[in-house]
């Protein structure tokens, strides 16, 4: 139930972002959700994409520093609420939440969030005891 996520440590020079881009889709890499967050001297991209081994691969042949990291993907319902109900279980549970983004597309009447947990096995567990629905990677590489 847990989803890779690529991450990559990107200078804040005019034009790295735009290579790292350019990287994977020359590589035929789909980023299907990502988020970006930046200091004064560099950034994280965190991706998802539909190759992940691919996408690690040409990066790392084109000098990006570039990880793998698992996270988790989510429905949350597209409600007033819908995250607060899920991070107040979460809460609950000691889990805490590192960092989270979400996916552009809505599947049903649902978010789809990614969430970043210091306790990914026992974020699943309480999850999935709680009834909330947890995305396996293949479902979310082709959103």
């Amino acid at each position: 139930m847990k989803v890779q996520q690529i991450s990559i440590f990107i200078e804040n020079i005019p034009g790295r972002l735009a290579e790292a881009t350019k990287v994977l889709g020359d590589a035929g890499v789909n980023i299907r959700a990502l988020s970006l967050a930046d200091t004064s001297d560099f950034g994280v991209l965190r991706l998802i994409v539909d190759k992940n081994d691919l996408a690690k691969q040409v990066l790392a042949e084109h000098d990006f520093t570039v990880s793998k990291t698992d996270v988790v993907a989510v429905e949350v319902p597209d409600r007033p609420a819908g995250l607060a109900d899920i991070l107040q279980e979460l809460d609950a549970a000691g889990i805490t939440v590192e960092y989270l983004y979400a996916f552009v597309e809505r599947l049903g009447d649902n978010a789809v969030i990614i969430f970043r947990f210091d306790n990914v096995d026992g974020a699943v567990k309480t999850l999935r005891d709680k009834g909330i629905k947890i995305l396996p990677g293949e479902s979310v590489y082709n959103l």
